[in-house]
């Protein structure tokens, strides 16, 4: 099973930027479509942004032209450049497989990163 850690979480203001990094134990990005996911207190998790093997992209319609999702095979990693931050961008950010969990590769989420969008 692959392990997934997130970082790059942190404290902006409102209309500024962060980069959150996903890192895998193991090549799988240019196997498997990934997806960066975010949990609010209160709410369900929900898929923020995917991208596949290939390069075909796909957003949540709250995060479209501010979020961008790429990744870097050769390092292993997946990123969400979030920019134009809201308060209400404010949840746990958590990498996974596209839909998440797949059987046999991923088991369970990470720790996730936190993102706090406050003046």
């Amino acid at each position: 099973q692959v392990q997934l850690v997130e970082s790059g979480g942190g404290l902006v203001q409102p209309g500024g930027s962060l980069r959150l990094s996903c890192a895998a134990s193991r090549s799988i990005f240019s196997i498997y479509a990934m997806g960066w996911y975010r949990q609010a207190p209160g709410k369900q998790r929900e898929l923020v942004a995917a991208i596949t093997s290939g390069t075909s992209t796909n957003y949540a319609d709250s995060v479209k032209g501010r979020f961008t999702i790429s990744r870097d095979n050769a390092k292993n990693t997946v990123y969400l450049q979030m920019n134009s931050l809201k308060p209400e961008d404010t949840a746990v950010y958590y990498c996974n497989t596209y839909p998440p969990l797949k059987l046999g590769v991923v088991d369970s989420w990470g720790q996730g990163t936190q993102v706090t969008v406050s003046s």
